[in-house]
């Protein structure tokens, strides 16, 4: 069965830009909103500050009885000078149970850390030591981070860019860079659902993701582009949608091979790599899908309709000198 994909562009342009308009909504909302101010929630390594989790003890009779109460830890928060302190009930990592509380603030000393703790423990239960989490980072070290990985990004398409001109052609570099970008919005853009949402937080390990989903898409696109530029060669005359068509179908199986391989050992990754790696995953699992995606119903049909109309544009200017002449 043969794919022609340049018959249904259009329905794949519309799929992608309405995965990537809900995204930048999102985005939108989460930059007004007060707890976040950011068009994805960052996470400690990006604004700095401290990050604490509890989880109570439910060993001890009665401490699990009673669900937490969100209003009654935002006026504890207030009580203790962190009323703006983004605060969320969170899962026991063991039972999935609601015990939990994850609160991001601004930096706090040791005995102020302690002091939020114990007000905590006497309005809501005691908590488990060996489950309370604690993390600081200092504001400098964040901006710094989030600094240079955006440079990190920069730099990575500017060399592809520059890398593909020199090996195809500027148009095949536009379409490509054109897809890097798409890639990147719909992850990025999902994340932003999940911090509204779940409460999903980005970190420096996002930031790798996204330079891994770059590399791993415009592989595939080169692919496709080679094949392209294989077949102009023999035969230039040939309809420029019948060859990109050829080249998709002939490197569709590789590309659906090669991406699912890649997406089992991420999957893995996902379900048992730990809490650490779970989001960095998941990235990866989104962002290499959509490469997949991108490679073979956008960067592909986007060079189409730019060769058609290029031709057009050409075959155009020559009927018009050839009918002045005429004249």
């Amino acid at each position: 069965m043969k794919l022609s994909i340049n018959k249904s562009r259009s329905l794949w342009w519309i799929i992608s830009a309405a995965i990537i308009l809900a995204g930048i909504i999102s985005m939108v909302i989460s930059w007004q909103n007060p707890n976040i101010r950011a068009p994805l929630r960052p996470s400690l390594d990006f604004v700095g500050g401290t990050r604490l989790q509890f989880e109570r003890d439910c060993t001890k009779p009665g401490n699990c009885d009673k669900p937490i109460d969100i209003n009654v830890v935002r006026e504890v928060a207030k009580a203790q000078g962190l009323g703006d302190s983004s605060i969320q009930i969170v899962a026991d990592k063991d039972t999935r149970a609601e015990n939990g509380i994850l609160i991001r603030t601004k930096t706090l000393l040791p005995e102020q850390r302690s002091k939020l703790q114990n007000a905590l423990s006497e309005k809501i239960g005691t908590f488990d030591q060996q489950k309370n989490q604690f993390d600081t980072v200092g504001p400098t070290l964040g901006r710094e981070l989030l600094t240079s990985g955006l440079i990190a990004l920069i730099v990575s398409f500017a060399g592809i860019i520059i890398y593909l001109s020199f090996r195809f052609q500027l148009d095949y570099a536009v379409f490509a860079i054109v897809a890097l970008f798409h890639d990147v919005l719909i992850t990025a853009g999902i994340f932003s659902i999940f911090g509204l949402v779940l409460g999903t937080e980005v970190d420096s390990l996002f930031i790798v993701a996204l330079l891994t989903i770059t590399g791993f898409s415009v592989n595939d696109t080169v692919v496709i582009y080679d094949r392209i530029r294989e077949t102009l060669q023999i035969n230039p005359h040939r309809p420029i949608a019948d060859i990109v068509d050829d080249a998709v179908n002939q490197t569709l199986g590789r590309s659906i091979n090669t991406t699912l391989t890649t997406l089992l050992c991420l999957f893995a990754i996902f379900l048992f790599g730990g809490e650490t790696l779970k989001n960095f995953a998941l990235a990866l699992i989104i962002g290499f899908t959509m490469g997949a995606y991108s490679s073979i119903f956008i960067a592909s049909t986007l060079l189409t309709l730019w060769r058609e109309r290029t031709v057009r544009s050409i075959a155009e200017s020559i009927d018009t000198s050839v009918s002045s002449q005429d004249s």
